[in-house]
């Protein structure tokens, strides 16, 4: 009577896991392009690693499902990683995440100034608080960790999208936000003259807007070592005690903050 052969030792099987080891190696490689490169397409993807196009759109596909990666620009179809990457931490030093790197230099700042300052993250058009170092006054600006915000609407977020390429700003301003709480906000053409200023200057400013009235804030990006935005610091001043002044002072603190912890999660 014939017997089905062994299955671990068919011959078949060291090759299929020879094939399940190259599958899963052109997944990281794909990704690990897609994080240095985004915004990146298939074809472009292709290239860097050598991998035919078709191959390269599976390992796409497969690192959307698990979280890893989302579609940025629609046309062309783009790539670049999720908030998910930067949750788990941006290799800033060791296993530390931003937050542990950030929070001496946000303590330093806060300290420095006297008012809070806030530490952020993107997530789509959303700006998340991640970490905060409170004011010393008894009248101060809060907000919560973890509050997510309308990336246009804080210093933050404008600094982060004023470091963004065209497509991706087309993309966040795709759907016009004419009013958010019953109160009107910037147009569209107002948003893009202040990237614009933003990225003159090297920091947002947002005073007594339409989101945080009687507030006046600063905001800085902190950029990866490609100099992607990753995250923002954030220097927020109740109104009755900014001096207008201060503001080019303020807003290069903000600044050297912002790049003293991209310089950290860079050379990590």
């Amino acid at each position: 009577m014939s017997t089905a052969p062994d299955e671990a030792s068919s011959p078949d099987r060291p090759a299929a896991g020879i094939r399940t080891m190259n599958s899963v190696l052109s997944t990281l490689r794909v990704f690990e392009e897609v994080a240095v490169r985004q915004p990146v397409g298939v074809s472009d993807l292709a290239r860097a690693t050598r991998i035919p196009k078709s191959s390269v759109q599976r390992c796409l596909v497969t690192l959307q499902q698990a979280g890893w990666l989302r579609v940025v620009d629609a046309e062309p179809v783009r790539w670049g990683v999720t908030m998910k990457v930067l949750a788990l931490g941006l290799q800033g030093a060791g296993e530390q995440d931003l937050r542990v790197v950030a929070a001496p230099v946000v303590a330093r700042l806060a300290a420095h100034t006297g008012e809070t300052v806030f530490l952020g993250l993107r997530d789509g058009d959303e700006y998340i608080i991640v970490g905060r170092e409170e004011s010393r006054h008894m009248v101060r600006v809060h907000l919560d960790l973890g509050a997510r915000l309308p990336l246009r609407a804080t210093s933050g977020g404008v600094a982060m999208m004023a470091r963004l390429d065209r497509a991706e700003v087309d993309e966040l301003l795709a759907e016009e936000l004419t009013e958010f709480a019953d109160a009107p906000v910037q147009t569209n053409e107002e948003l893009r003259q202040e990237l614009t200023a933003t990225a003159t200057r090297g920091y947002a400013v947002n005073m007594s807007a339409w989101y945080r009235p009687h507030v006046a804030s600063f905001g800085a990006a902190i950029v990866d070592r490609v100099g992607r935005p990753v995250g923002a610091v954030a220097l927020s001043i109740p109104e009755m005690r900014y001096d207008s002044a201060r503001q080019e002072e303020l807003g290069r603190l903000t600044v050297a903050a912002a790049d003293e912890i991209s310089a950290l999660i860079s050379s990590a």
